[in-house]
């Protein structure tokens, strides 16, 4: 007889008859079919490369896909091993991450490439368990790692996929023991044969047709198994909070000779440490910006007020002027780059 607790994390006995165990290869086999006819086309998934997978889930986690394209191939550009990656130099992988933001996932990234480089000669471990004893390597890039790349039967749970469970056994947020609910729900549902395929469906479900706010339930391949068929209560996103602060951009020199006044932030910040930026300024009442900037960080929108002036002779402590063709190569803050592009000192 099972025991109080398993009766109640029984996905069966969640679901409450819509669904149970004999259907669950109906349910694979349904989200395989539209996964295959429906996935975008991105190029993390024309390889089973597991370096490559593992950078593109790093870059994934909250950030959304069209942000990460680009950094994913210019990064794969300069660092296409998990050699290269291990022999680079902090300040070479952060200036190549400028503007995904959450810096310290390069940073992890950069730190586990060094062991595995130094520990297994360069080969990527095999299974989730492996994987998720690397730095910055938690249960979802585990498993979403082990499961493309190698096969390993193990179910990814992002909030995408824990969305549809939750929608498809009718639970909510605030229901005792969700987290628990879904994880065995996911391990219960996962594809074994092709458990890449299926986590990579879930999720591709999660983000284009169970959407937060307006799901698209006719598109749905899981629909006939749902018991909510359109928004549930899920977990409230924070409040975004607003912030209005100005920036200016010191030049000094012309043409070849350019350069820009920047400062660094300390190695120990909490956010963005040893990023390199723009210094700050007060809003001057008689002097109109040059433009305005939207900047979005974490749980906070920033309106930024640009201004631009030439500097003398005199030297700012704790700031560097920069020649402007040494920018590229700089672990500059995603706000700092945005204003650079604007005003033309980066392409």
């Amino acid at each position: 007889m099972l025991a109080a607790a398993e009766l109640i994390l029984s996905p069966a006995t969640d679901a409450d008859g819509r669904f149970a165990e004999s259907d669950y290869p109906m349910m694979r086999s349904a989200l395989l079919a539209w996964y295959g006819a429906h996935r975008r086309d991105l190029p993390w998934r024309a390889t089973r490369d597991p370096y490559r997978i593992w950078v593109s889930e790093i870059m994934l986690q909250q950030t959304r896909v069209a942000a990460v394209l680009e950094h994913y191939r210019r990064f794969l550009e300069a660092f296409p091993t998990v050699q290269a990656l291990a022999e680079a130099t902090e300040p070479e992988v952060l200036a190549l991450w400028s503007g995904l933001g959450y810096y310290r996932r390069a940073r992890m990234l950069h730190r586990a490439a060094k062991v595995v480089v130094q520990e297994s000669a360069g080969a990527m471990p095999r299974t989730a368990e492996g994987l998720r004893a690397l730095p910055g390597v938690g249960a979802y890039t585990s498993a979403a790692v082990a499961s493309i790349a190698f096969g390993e039967p193990v179910a990814v749970v992002d909030g995408n996929v824990e969305r549809v469970l939750a929608r498809m056994a009718g639970w909510s947020a605030d229901d005792q023991g969700f987290a628990a609910r879904v994880r065995t729900l996911a391990d219960a549902l996962v594809d074994p044969k092709h458990p890449g395929d299926f986590n990579q469906g879930m999720m591709e479900l999660g983000a284009t047709v169970c959407l937060p706010r307006a799901p698209l339930c006719l598109g749905c391949p899981w629909q006939p198994w749902c018991r909510t068929r359109g928004p549930h209560a899920m977990p409230a996103r924070p409040r975004q909070q607003r912030q209005h602060s100005a920036r200016v951009v010191w030049l000094r020199g012309t043409g070849a000779k350019q350069k820009v006044r920047l400062v660094q932030r300390a190695g120990d910040a909490s956010l963005m440490a040893g990023m390199w930026e723009l210094p700050m300024c007060e809003s001057d009442p008689g002097e109109a910006p040059e433009f305005t900037v939207r900047h979005a960080i974490t749980v906070t929108n920033h309106n930024v007020d640009v201004y631009v002036r030439r500097a003398g002779a005199q030297q700012q402590a704790g700031s560097f002027f920069i020649p402007v063709s040494e920018l590229p190569q700089r672990a500059l803050t995603g706000l700092t780059r945005k204003i650079l592009r604007r005003i033309g000192l980066l392409s």
